[in-house]
């Protein structure tokens, strides 16, 4: 037993890193209320939580091999706890941003490839599989339990109690680290600043405006910004194409320095030769699209459970639940199936089964809950995400020599925060949108709305429509001294949107998934050993 001393620290750290996201989604409507805020503003310390981890994900590997992959280890997980704390004594939003959307990042941008590199560095051979199994079975736990655990102890206690319970875990894993060994050795190099700035800011701007597409619109500019009283839309086009087109020229820029940095035997932030290999490209690939399904789920269907219909954190938790059952017991099953079925195999069954219980809870969703169709579509979601988690990580550090380890684990880490990033973004962006312009569309066509609260409604929602609880629809029309029966019917048309917007935000899962399942052609077609 002694063995799996190592990889049951790492366990414990990835446990935490991949908590946080599942915890703080479940807590949304608790979070909002307690910090004075607003949903919109927690989509956006969510997505900035993993984007600050995608950017810098290839500084906190390269600082691994330059310190030591034990080293970084360690001093990410003092930042990180730290940033725990302050996100658990947070009195505001901005507070809360800070500790967990950066500081918190930061720590983690340092432990993610550091414990990838550890796993890889600690075992070899079959143990290897078995140890990167047990990580993938730890993340695949973390994100299924996170939402009961957020949800009981928000419920009865505070979700701030989650972020002290973090430090207390990070501070165990450091009083026992003599357990992990780390035998290869530093690397007497510098960080490339000017690839650590083009990577960061291409990020950057191609997540944040996605993030903005719910304000500014896609394409056809809708409430832009403006600069000293002038809209910023040039030549009629949203600022979010340009923002988009802007990261993704920082990024073109940023490969061709690497290469260029690569090719001249000097120290680049990563080696992009590594993305010939169709094993390791296909791979990461996999993983991103994984991670944007996941993410993208873990906001919306929170989002529906409590602003929709009306569930306090616990009940949201638990009806997550299945999720959390399929997950574990398919990552275990996953597992055992490397011994007999080929790594594209496993994968395309998992991603096949995500894209059916994605459709099975989309015709799940409605008013009023079909709980016993949700609770199969959750745990199918959860048996595809664990067949996933079981193969990927294995799938590309396969991929490459063992001494680049800390370089793939960078990669998973920039991929899997990357994915993350985007699908809060994408499909928080995809449901807001739909949610404003549904609930603008159903009170412009009914019939049994006076044209002064037509009007009303069409001029507060230039700037969109807030995601707040139905229930509190009808308090805030008889605020705004509307009739009883006008509010009610304010409140139908607001519930039948947001419905309508969860299935939209849903039909944008599929089609990631799609996607996915396309990319995993490469995947290895034998065992790997």
């Amino acid at each position: 037993m002694n063995k799996w001393k190592t990889v049951a620290l790492l366990g414990l750290a990835q446990f935490v890193m991949v908590l946080d996201s599942t915890v703080m989604n479940v807590s949304i409507s608790k979070v909002v209320e307690d910090l004075h805020s607003s949903v919109t503003a927690m989509q956006g310390a969510i997505t900035f939580y993993t984007l600050t981890m995608a950017a810098l994900m290839l500084i906190g590997a390269k600082l691994g091999d330059i310190w030591g992959r034990k080293k970084a280890f360690l001093v990410g997980a003092v930042v990180y706890a730290t940033g725990s704390l302050i996100t658990g004594l947070s009195p505001n939003m901005a507070t809360l941003f800070l500790g967990w959307s950066v500081i918190e990042g930061l720590g983690a941008v340092l432990v993610i490839p550091a414990i990838a590199a550890l796993v890889a560095n600690n075992y070899s051979g079959k143990d290897r599989v078995t140890a990167f199994a047990i990580i993938g079975a730890v993340s695949g736990a973390a994100v299924a339990a996170g939402p009961l655990i957020g949800g009981f102890v928000t419920t009865y206690f505070s979700w701030r109690y989650v972020f002290f319970s973090e430090v207390a875990i990070m501070a165990l894993v450091i009083m026992f680290s003599k357990a992990i060994k780390d035998s290869v050795k530093k690397v007497n190099s510098k960080i490339d600043i000017l690839s650590a700035l083009l990577s960061a800011t291409g990020l950057v701007l191609i997540v944040f405006g996605m993030l903005q597409s719910k304000t500014w619109g896609w394409i056809i500019p809708h409430n832009s910004p403006s600069l000293n009283g002038h809209n910023i839309n040039p030549l009629g086009i949203s600022i979010v194409v340009y923002l988009i087109i802007a990261g993704s020229i920082l990024l073109r820029l940023f490969y061709s320095r690497q290469k260029k940095l690569e090719d001249g035997n000097e120290n680049p932030l990563i080696k992009v030769s590594l993305l010939k290999v169709i094993q390791l490209r296909s791979g990461l690939g996999v993983l991103m699209g994984q991670f944007i399904v996941t993410a993208g789920l873990f906001f919306a269907i929170p989002v529906y459970l409590q602003m929709t219909l009306g569930y306090d954190a616990l009940t949201t938790g638990i009806r997550i639940f299945p999720l959390s059952i399929g997950l574990i017991a398919f990552s275990v099953i996953g597992t055992k199936l490397t011994s007999k079925w080929s790594p594209r195999k496993i994968i395309r069954l998992g991603q096949i089964i995500l894209i059916l219980s994605v459709l099975i809870l989309l015709s799940s969703v409605s008013v009023e809950l079909k709980s016993k169709v949700f609770l199969v579509a959750m745990f199918f979601a959860g048996a595809a995400l664990g067949l996933l988690s079981s193969q990927v990580g294995n799938v590309n550090m396969s991929a490459v020599d063992k001494k680049e380890s800390s370089e793939i684990g960078g990669l998973q880490g920039l991929f899997q925060n990357l994915g993350s990033s985007l699908g809060t973004a994408l499909i928080g962006s995809i449901f807001i949108a739909f949610l404003t312009s549904s609930f603008i569309n159903n009170v412009q066509s009914s019939s049994n709305l006076s044209s002064q609260i037509k009007s009303s409604v069409s001029e507060k929602s230039k700037s969109g429509i807030s995601i707040i609880p139905v229930s509190d629809v009808n308090y805030i029309a008889q605020k705004k001294a509307v009739s009883a029966s006008d509010g009610q019917l304010l409140t139908q048309i607001y519930a039948e949107s947001q419905v309508n917007a969860m299935r939209e935000a849903l039909v944008g899962l599929i089609i990631v998934s799609l996607i996915s399942l396309l990319l995993s052609k490469n995947i290895p077609n034998k065992i790997i050993k």
